[in-house]
């Protein structure tokens, strides 16, 4: 049981129950991807309860289902709640897809289908296509920002100037998170990345906003792959990164390592032993699609106050 502290105001002799399940997201298979809590009817919980319980999962993300009347879900889509260990996102890739995952599974649903996810950052559409589950989320168009200067951004990535590809800008681009985008020159440049995050949040206290790095090698360990990606962290490596995802296609686009409307793979999360596969297509900056498979892995309950 998860004991909460008495400041969040709970009898001990309440007892409620909450459903959830644990979906790997970005994967076919269980045990890769990236994993995902989502809790199917979180109604009751208040905002510090979702965020001990976010804490308490222990994951990247956490997301809380609060069902409403179908005539609301039909006008404004399923409100849909996204927690970290430390804060609410308005926005994030895998528990979109993940989420609209699970309550597509739920749903009875034929396929095609689309379900309309009513998050913080407004509502995020989520297409299945195929009897397997493939799933794909429309994002925000994207906005191009800010470019960087190599001899800036290496010595933040332990890295020298000439380990970055000079055909390839490096790129501030947001398709509702702001990444930087940068490809390295080869797979074993990208393997020795080694982050100085004080020096980062120093370098980026003024200009456009930033959510971190997502760095990219058109060298790839997968024939079907078209760049192979990492997105380092400061309190942890993400083994897919949906939002950052969407911004690499519209990258991807811009500079030619992708057509327009092509629907092309990045490969992720090997370096920690949970392959992943984001499928992504762009229009250039708009018609910013990403998508891939989920695998359940488990369900549970968890029991509080």
């Amino acid at each position: 049981m998860l004991i909460l502290p008495a400041a969040f105001g709970m009898s001990a002799a309440a007892g409620r129950r909450f459903a959830y399940e644990q979906w790997d997201v970005f994967t076919k298979n269980a045990l890769t991807g990236n994993p995902l809590a989502v809790f199917l009817d979180a109604r009751g919980l208040s905002d510090p309860e979702m965020q001990a319980i976010a804490r308490e999962t222990n994951l990247s993300e956490t997301t809380f289902v609060f069902p409403r009347d179908a005539r609301t879900e039909a006008d404004k889509g399923v409100r849909v709640r996204i927690f970290t260990r430390e804060q609410e996102l308005d926005f994030a890739g895998h528990p979109t897809l993940g989420t609209a995952r699970a309550l597509f599974a739920r749903s009875g649903r034929k396929v095609p289908a689309k379900l309309v996810l009513d998050l913080n950052a407004g509502p995020i559409p989520v297409t299945f296509e195929d009897a397997a589950g493939y799933g794909e989320m429309l994002q925000a168009d994207a906005i191009f920002a800010e470019t960087h200067d190599a001899a800036a951004i290496a010595p933040l990535l332990g890295l020298k100037p000439d380990d970055f590809d000079p055909a390839y800008p490096i790129r501030n681009i947001s398709t509702g998170r702001p990444n930087l985008i940068a490809i390295l020159r080869s797979i074993e440049v990208i393997r020795r990345i080694s982050v100085d995050w004080n020096s980062t949040a120093q370098y980026f206290s003024a200009g456009d906003r930033q959510r971190g790095f997502y760095l990219l090698s058109r060298e790839t360990e997968g024939k079907s792959a078209r760049v192979h990606a990492r997105k380092p962290g400061r309190s942890g490596e993400d083994p897919a990164t949906g939002s950052a995802a969407g911004c690499a296609a519209a990258y991807m686009v811009a500079t030619g390592i992708a057509k327009k409307g092509e629907r092309v793979i990045i490969e992720q999360g090997s370096e920690l032993l949970r392959p992943s596969e984001i499928y992504v297509t762009a229009d250039g900056s708009s018609n910013v699609r990403v998508g891939g498979y989920c695998a359940k892995v488990f369900e549970g309950t968890m029991l509080l106050p």
